[in-house]
């Protein structure tokens, strides 16, 4: 076997972090750019509190992944499709937050309508995430998986139907209380299940 194709000497998991970092700092950024906008030219663009809020709530998503991502130190046999599968998953995250703050809002009137025209899109690609996360979760083996209880597979099912139905309605109760019990409930599992490394 000659030098290219021998077992990596360093370490894997701190390669895999790097790309995993750049993109979550590219979500980070794309978010608190276009936030940063909003509050500049607050007469250019129409806020929505409903909106804002599944922003914050993208926000708690991607600095929740980058904390967790910690735990892909404890995997020692790296190979492609788990680099691929982790690498998906966080770009899945970025897509989000592009779907929420596109770069030009030049065809709404405003957020408002911009969310309500983009939910399908947005909500198919979020219920995407919840299974990637299901399935990312069983790869690390059934003890891992069990130890977050039956709140986890719940939770995950829970979010896929409500992402289901969020595609399909437009009613402004349904997305209101399901953007605050988002929130609420990730405020709610940092804190119980990922609190601490």
């Amino acid at each position: 076997m000659d030098q290219w194709h021998q077992p990596p000497t360093g370490d894997v998991y701190l390669h895999v972090r790097v790309l995993l970092g750049m993109v979550v700092g590219l979500g980070m950024t794309h978010l608190l750019r276009h936030f940063a906008r909003m509050v500049v030219h607050p007469t250019t663009v129409r806020i929505y509190w409903i909106h804002l809020v599944w922003v914050f709530s993208m926000f708690l998503f991607l600095l929740h992944f980058w904390w967790w991502e910690f735990h892909l130190a404890a995997i020692h046999a790296w190979n492609f499709n788990l680099y691929l599968f982790v690498v998906i998953y966080a770009l899945l995250l970025y897509l989000l937050c592009a779907l929420l703050l596109p770069e030009q809002l030049d065809d709404y009137a405003g957020y408002r309508e911009y969310f309500y025209s983009r939910k399908g899109w947005f909500f198919a690609v979020m219920a995407v995430v919840y299974v990637v996360d299901y399935i990312d979760t069983a790869i690390k083996g059934g003890a891992y998986l069990h130890s977050f209880g039956i709140e986890y597979p719940i939770r995950n099912i829970s979010y896929v139907v409500l992402c289901l139905v969020a595609m399909r309605t437009s009613r402004v109760w349904f997305h209101a209380a399901f953007a605050v019990a988002s929130v609420l409930y990730q405020l709610s599992w940092i804190a119980r299940a990922f609190e601490t490394l």
